[in-house]
């Protein structure tokens, strides 16, 4: 299924020693680049977590937030270590002989002092499972929002196809017409300008101008170009780069229609293409 690059995820997981939280946000990129802010303890989960949205997101800027928040301490964790209080104390009567006007610690200092409650480092053989397994149900919901939003465009751009269908269906039947009137306006010029020159050599001319205002090749090329936009969008999948690719030609055939017109109406038409297209670009910047 066709997929934008822009999503959202959260998902949140309780476990023994606190509670875990995953948030997943796209947006566009032109290649797959992928940002981790991760709970310094849980920073050795930076790989697997890499591991598996690599294996599912091909193209987009993905930013995986993971969070950690403990539980409070139980009353048997709640106890000082009276050798790491001891070697606080020295320290900072190390600190105090040597900078008398230094400020001593506060006791909310000291009870946030790192280790002074024990080793409270976190278990990543019993964390890293829930933290994989929670990632990938995140993942699945940021899968599932970016089809949600893939769907959305695929039916803008498809509309913009249809309209452009309509266009080319519109000018197809105006080429011989536009053909035959400026053939005679032609010759009658070519009499006029060039009256000695026989009639062998007007017809020449004539046919020249005929071929180059015949866009018959243009509004083929268009409707190919329409019909593969139409069947990417039916295979599904990583699409973003070919659909770009496509406005491109789209763009260049509307282009060569509008130099090569010789009515009205070919001209507006080429205008209208040239401004479908446009959006369609705009929509197609957004998928994956």
């Amino acid at each position: 299924m066709i997929q934008s690059m822009t999503g959202y995820a959260a998902k949140t997981r309780d476990i023994g020693c606190g509670s875990l939280q995953i948030e997943l946000r796209g947006v566009n990129s032109r290649f797959l680049d992928l940002h981790f802010r991760i709970h310094d303890d849980l920073r050795a989960l930076e790989t697997p977590l890499r591991e598996l949205l690599s294996a599912c997101i091909t193209r987009g800027k993905v930013e995986c937030r993971l969070y950690f928040n403990a539980t409070g301490r139980t009353p048997e964790q709640n106890q000082l270590v009276p050798e790491r209080l001891q070697g606080l104390k020295r320290l900072q009567e190390e600190v105090m002989a040597a900078l008398p006007h230094a400020a001593p610690l506060s006791v909310s200092e000291v009870l946030n002092w790192p280790g002074i409650f024990g080793d409270e480092t976190l278990d990543l053989t019993v964390l890293s499972p829930a933290v994989l397994e929670t990632a990938a149900e995140a993942l699945a919901e940021f899968t599932a929002s970016r089809e949600r939003e893939g769907r959305k465009l695929a039916d803008i751009i498809l509309e913009k196809v249809a309209c452009m269908r309509t266009i080319v269906d519109e000018v197809a039947p105006l080429i011989p017409q536009a053909q035959a009137l400026f053939a005679e306006k032609l010759r009658q010029r070519l009499l006029e300008a060039l009256s000695a020159a026989d009639d062998e050599r007007i017809r020449q001319e004539v046919a020249v101008f005929a071929h180059r205002i015949d866009v018959a090749e243009e509004l083929s090329r268009l409707n190919t170009h329409l019909d593969e936009i139409e069947r990417i969008f039916k295979q599904g999948g990583a699409a973003g780069k070919r659909l770009d690719f496509l406005m491109q030609e789209l763009n260049r055939e509307a282009n060569t229609l509008g130099s090569k017109s010789a009515l009205t109406a070919v001209s507006k038409a080429s205008i209208e293409l040239k401004l479908l297209i446009e959006q369609m670009r705009e929509q197609i910047q957004n998928l994956e």
